[in-house]
This record gives C-alpha cells, sequence and structure tokens, in this order.
C-alpha cells in the first residue's frame, strides 16, 4: 500500500492491543516525526468514523494515540526476520524466553538495591 502524499510504503502491520509494530519504507528525505505524526492522525480519524461505538471509551486525555511513539532500524536483520518478530506479537511468550526475562529483572533489581545512595 502506497501512501501518496509521503511516499511510503507500509509493508507489514502487527501489533497488540495497547500498540502497533509497522515496517514502513519511505524515502530518507522524510522526516520521522512528520511521517509517524501523519500516521497516527489519519488512523485516528478512519478508526474514529468506522468504529466510534467501539473506541469511545478508548482515548488518551482527548487523544485517540499517544503522543509518543518508538522508532527501530533493523539493522542488518532480514526483512523476513522482522517481519516474523512483528508477527509473533500477539503470540504469549514461550516460557524460556518468560524465565530469561525474569531472571533478568531479578539481575537488575539486586544492582539496583547494591547501588549507594546519592546526597
Amino acid at each position: 500500500m502506497l501512501h501518496e502524499s509521503i511516499k511510503c510504503e507500509l509493508i507489514e502491520f502487527g501489533g497488540e492491543d495497547n500498540h502497533v509494530h509497522m515496517i514502513v519504507a519511505v524515502r530518507p528525505t522524510i522526516a520521522v516525526a512528520s511521517l509517524v505524526g501523519k500516521l497516527k492522525g489519519k488512523s485516528s480519524y478512519m478508526i474514529r468514523r468506522e468504529f466510534w461505538d467501539c473506541v469511545k471509551t478508548m482515548h488518551w486525555g482527548n487523544h485517540f494515540w499517544s503522543p509518543s511513539y518508538c522508532v527501530v532500524s533493523c539493522g542488518g536483520a532480514s526483512l523476513d526476520v522482522v517481519k516474523k518478530y512483528i508477527e509473533s506479537q500477539n503470540a504469549p511468550p514461550n516460557e524460556r524466553s518468560l524465565r530469561a526475562s525474569l531472571a533478568a529483572n531479578k539481575r537488575k533489581s539486586r544492582l539496583l538495591l547494591a547501588r549507594p545512595a546519592h546526597e
């Protein structure tokens, strides 16, 4: 799907209940903040127009989307690897990754507790 006004292409889309993931091909002359603003603005308009009864209680203050966003470059990862990551966002974590995450959080907590307090 090509968006003519900003010359970008939506390659992949996925997400969860409270956020979305997208792979978007865009020219380097387009500012990321401008792209995100247009995507959020147009999608908010379209979602409100089509699904108002379902979304009228799902606002961030007076806004449909949170004002924040995260943009990550995928470096040398192949498009297939990034697509699989996005597609997997609706799947619950497997037990191995859940254990690894819990262990990492436990280590982080111990490090924070071991630091001396600053005056």
